[in-house]
């Protein structure tokens, strides 16, 4: 199944909820397998980012409504990168090769 990477940062609604960002890691996860797909890992961090979660969808179309479910309750907001793994990229290589 596709994974995709998603840099979060918090609104000013998420920073002020801070105390509640376990809880609602939680609910993304539910959230997110009730779409039919499913969160992998999620990390707080310091830096640019507030959060980093790794989702895993089966297609784009599952993975942007995954991420738009989480943006449109407004604590984060998120930019989202599709990620290939060892067997993927060997794939994409050999395409590119010939």
């Amino acid at each position: 199944m596709p994974t995709y990477v998603a840099l979060l940062s918090w609104t000013d609604q998420g920073v002020r909820n801070y105390k509640d960002t376990v809880e609602r890691a939680e609910t993304f996860g539910s959230a997110v397998q009730n779409l039919g797909a499913r969160l992998l890992s999620i990390h707080w961090t310091v830096g640019p980012y507030d959060l980093v979660a790794v989702v895993e969808a089966p297609d784009e179309e599952t993975a942007t409504a995954a991420l738009l479910h989480l943006d449109g309750v407004g604590n984060v907001r998120s930019t989202t990168l599709r990620a290939f793994d060892r067997e993927e990229m060997g794939r994409i290589i050999a395409k590119a090769t010939g």
